[in-house]
């Protein structure tokens, strides 16, 4: 199986497989299914773009013009990691006629930089400074997705959701506040098909490293006034440690504080409700009302509004996980996992993050294959069932007990044994008919 956040394997034909992205947008657009081949990463956001009421013929806004716009770059910490940027990217572009955007964690565009005639096509669909890329705006496109999912991603073609952004190809990577964990922004690179390559996408990846490492750098010291921490793995309602006094949140509230804390700019109320609710008929009323109740838990003065934001600067334990996996830490990443992100919510961007981080560090452990860790993982509550963890520990700590528990597994979960697998596979080589595997039903007849 490739990257799945690569939108076009080595090798692959571009213009067939652009043709055959157009004909699943034309029937996810029509009938809202979502076909093959798209991509899962982009099958979510596509579903995510239409729930936001986004279009396919919809264009991009420009929100900060000018004055606003100079005052606002001037104050962003991205700011500081331009000149780095400029100097990785710039011949790149050049080269290549690509543009280099720099959006912040809302999905505006700060900086749009590179090749003049490749701007000027990109400013007729308001691709921009100032205007607003995030997926709730335009859709699907890899700046905007990148700060929603908050990993690298490459966007190909008709992948895109707005019909006006197709023709072009994007790879976008976020930067991370190297202390708190939280998504400042990210660094993309669009321009034509050329782009439709891994290599484009390990690029603007390594550029979003070499930004967080620089914002390390340039600031050594942890943030002072960093009093309030968040436990919220393997909690159904978050303890929250402010000023030295602890105190356990509703689960809702824990919610809120959770997404306020990754969104440090701040989350409108729209944003707030699609966060929170997915099925729900809940009206702003009511998150209002959620919100004054927080308002006086915190105290005077830490929730604001307009938008809604954390006055106070929040630390989670989920951060030091996250920060641990992109150092590479892999062992002290699942020391710190204290289990699932609010296991008890439904709220639709806490389920998304608690499967992106689980996710992730599952990856680790069995790419990884350390026997301890992965035994660690397997034993705890999250990773009894996990298959793929305990094939993982088969493979490197083949022991009767392991053996007999991912037998167990494998018949409890109607999946083939690899022993069956092979058995099968050598008698269709001999030509023998089909046999019935394990946990699979005969053929209807």
């Amino acid at each position: 199986m490739g990257d799945p956040w690569v939108a076009l394997a080595a090798g692959a034909d571009p213009v067939e497989r652009s043709r055959a992205l157009r004909r699943a947008h034309e029937t996810f657009t029509r009938l809202g299914t979502v076909p093959r081949p798209v991509r899962e990463v982009v099958a979510e956001s596509w579903r995510r773009s239409a729930k936001a009421g986004v279009g396919p013929e919809d264009t991009a806004d420009v929100e900060l013009l000018d004055d606003d716009l100079a005052a606002y770059r001037s104050e962003h910490p991205l700011a500081r990691v331009m000149p780095l940027v400029r100097e990785l990217t710039g011949s790149f572009a050049a080269d290549g006629e690509h543009l280099v955007a720099v959006c912040d964690t809302h999905g505006r565009l700060l900086w749009v930089e590179g090749h003049p005639a490749t701007r000027r096509r990109a400013s007729r669909m308001n691709f921009v400074p100032g205007a607003r890329w995030a997926e709730s705006a335009v859709g699907t496109n890899a700046p905007g997705t990148a700060v929603a999912v908050g990993h690298a991603v490459q966007i190909f073609s008709a992948e895109h959701f707005v019909r006006r952004v197709q023709p072009w190809t994007c790879a976008a990577a976020p930067v991370h506040d190297p202390w708190t964990g939280r998504v400042l922004g990210a660094i993309d690179i669009t321009g034509g098909d050329r782009l439709a390559h891994p290599h484009s996408l390990g690029f603007v990846h390594a550029v979003a490293r070499a930004a967080e490492s620089h914002l390390a750098l340039s600031s050594p010291l942890r943030p002072a006034g960093t009093t309030c921490l968040l436990h919220a793995l393997g909690r159904s309602e978050a303890r929250l440690t402010l000023d030295g006094l602890r105190m356990r949140l509703s689960r809702r509230h824990s919610e809120i504080v959770l997404l306020l804390s990754r969104h440090p700019e701040g989350l409108t109320g729209d944003e707030l409700l699609c966060a929170l609710y997915e099925n729900e008929a809940v009206t702003a009323v009511t998150l209002r009302a959620e919100l004054a109740r927080l308002r006086r838990t915190l105290g005077a003065g830490r929730l604001a509004s307009r938008p809604y934001r954390l006055t106070v600067p929040v630390d989670c334990d989920l951060s030091v996980v996250e920060r641990r996996l992109n150092a590479g830490a892999v062992g002290a990443a699942l020391a710190a996992y204290g289990g699932p992100l609010l296991p008890a919510s439904r709220a639709p961007a806490v389920v998304r993050l608690r499967r992106r981080v689980a996710d992730t560090l599952r990856r680790a452990l069995v790419a990884g294959g350390d026997p301890d860790l992965l035994t660690d993982w397997a034993h705890a509550p999250w990773g009894e069932d996990d298959l793929d963890v305990w094939r993982a520990l088969a493979a490197v700590r083949p022991t009767a007990a392991v053996g007999a528990r991912l037998a167990a597994l494998e018949d409890e979960l109607a999946v083939p044994t690899s022993r069956a697998l092979a058995e099968e596979a050598a008698r269709r080589a001999a030509g023998a008919p089909r046999s019935r595997l394990p946990g699979r039903r005969p053929p209807s007849r």
